[in-house]
């Protein structure tokens, strides 16, 4: 059964100017009403994207079931007859915000994918982006492979089925040595979920346990893009899925491989920025440690004399919390933010459009007024909400405005599962921060350094050039992974045509 239905709301009109989340994938084995722990787990990853969910089980009475909706996970599987049609003890899940193939009105697009192979059945789930998804997509449709979405994800599912080898896992494995790219792929078969890191370890994947004290599998084991996901249904985290791995978990434990050619860790240096929920660990480091240690590195690089630290809430919070601390300057919510404006608000017209970034965030007249504001943010793209933002300040009578970035300049586009304008739409792309600065119409404008984010990640000699731990390709245009398709495209470069 394949229950695919709901309706797709559109983009709010404030969400063209951010490095929108990538996907979140859940997956849980061993748990009687496995699905409803997934819809859990899912809610507390609904921040990795807000397009779409989906949920796929197994029951032996019933076989492979497959839910897949539009909108939030809370307004889709919290309703008992959608849960009652996927009964088992094993489920996977995907909440997802397009990136390959852009946005899609279809629920073709959204995951887990479900095929049926030769030797049996298999849903699949896929948090990041093919570098390489156009190329293999042309190959298999020469080869007589028909496609149902745009989705990259399909690729893999039509690799596994060229293969020949006899288990779920090995066809994984065989698919996934012919892709490029950044993924965290989990897959489930009747008994079994898997879970494969790419050998860069770009995107994240941890294993967590699940005691349950009931039923002959004992604990259940889960697989998650974060932490959080594991704290809200109990579960203890036992490890992160290591770059290259796949674990295969059964009823009767875990096993664990290498399909690929060891590499040195790349992991994606944004996910400390912006997309990792701050309750999340990464690397045994706290995602909100990490990013109040960015505010730390702001007002060591970047000191200014001010009266008010504000963050531009939620995401510029740790980091500016951290730089009133280490400045001394007070920390104070000079901003508001809207709690309810989601991302279906109304079918904006364009005088709701002209109102923009006032649909969700507020200014605290009272205490920004005659008061000299930093206002710390996480990122600039575009630059027009930020924009906005100083204009709406000045109007509360703030008398000057100093903007601290909490990232480095995003020069570069990602190809790895992020969703980011072409190259000639990011500001920093064209602009110097002199320049940038003038453009935004504020008092200063600084960044934190890509040695500053370093050390604020737990690299305390920053990036070093020859090694760098991390992939910060939207920084510094290393691209650890070859982006074969965006370079066919012309997508890294900028015309000379282009607006400054």
């Amino acid at each position: 059964m394949d229950m695919d239905d709901g309706d797709h709301g559109g983009d709010a009109p404030w969400d063209d100017d951010a490095l929108h989340e990538e996907c979140g994938v859940y997956g849980l084995l061993g748990v009687d009403e496995a699905a409803n722990y997934v819809a859990l787990g899912l809610h507390a990853l609904q921040h990795r994207g807000q397009e779409s969910a989906g949920i796929a089980a197994y029951h032996p009475e019933t076989g492979f079931n497959t839910v897949r909706r539009f909108g939030l996970v809370r307004d889709n599987f919290t309703k008992q007859p959608v849960m009652d049609a996927l009964p088992g003890r094993i489920a996977i899940g995907h909440t997802r915000y397009s990136t390959a193939g852009g946005k899609m009105a279809s629920l073709r697009e959204t995951q887990p994918l479900y095929a049926e192979f030769a030797l049996g059945s298999c849903a699949i789930a896929h948090n990041g982006n093919l570098t390489n998804a156009d190329e293999l997509r042309a190959q298999l449709i020469e080869r007589g492979s028909i496609f149902q979405s745009s989705s990259d994800t399909e690729c893999i599912v039509h690799l596994m089925a060229r293969s020949i080898q006899k288990t779920i896992p090995e066809r994984m494995k065989d698919a996934l040595r012919l892709v490029e790219g950044a993924f965290s792929v989990i897959a489930m078969t009747r008994s079994k979920i898997i879970g494969v890191r790419d050998p860069l370890g770009v995107r994240p994947l941890v294993l967590g346990r699940m005691a349950t004290h009931r039923g002959p599998g004992g604990d259940g084991y889960i697989l998650a893009s974060e932490t959080c996901a594991l704290d809200i249904v109990g579960a203890d985290f036992i490890r992160e899925v290591e770059p290259g791995e796949m674990v295969i978990i059964s009823e009767g434990g875990i096993e664990s491989t290498r399909p690929f050619e060891p590499k040195r860790s790349r992991f994606c240096v944004f996910e400390y920025v912006y997309f990792s929920r701050p309750d999340s660990l990464i690397g045994g480091t706290s995602v909100y440690e990490a990013r109040r240690r960015i505010g730390v590195e702001l007002a060591r690089e970047a000191p200014v004399e001010a009266d008010l630290v504000c963050p531009v809430p939620d995401s510029g919070t740790p980091a500016a919390i951290g730089y009133s601390q280490e400045s001394g300057i007070p920390y104070a919510m000079g901003i508001i933010k809207n709690q309810y404006v989601g991302r279906t608000f109304i079918e904006p017209t364009d005088q709701i459009r002209d109102m923009g970034v006032r649909l969700k965030l507020n200014i605290n007249r009272a205490v920004v007024r005659d008061r000299r504001v930093i206002l710390v943010d996480d990122s600039v793209v575009r630059g027009t909400t930020s924009r906005k933002i100083k204009d709406m300040l000045l109007d509360a009578g703030a008398a000057e405005v100093h903007f601290r970035i909490a990232s480095p300049p995003t020069k570069w586009p990602c190809f790895y599962g992020v969703d980011t304008p072409n190259r000639e739409k990011l500001l920093a792309a064209r602009m110097s921060e002199e320049e940038i600065r003038d453009h935004l119409g504020v008092t200063s404008l600084r960044f934190v350094s890509l040695d500053g984010l370093y050390r604020a990640a737990g690299e305390t000699m920053g990036r070093d050039a020859g090694k760098p731990r991390f992939c910060d390709a939207c920084f510094s245009g290393d691209y650890p992974i070859k982006p074969i398709d965006a370079e066919r495209r012309g997508a890294l470069k900028i015309p000379e045509a282009a607006p400054a």
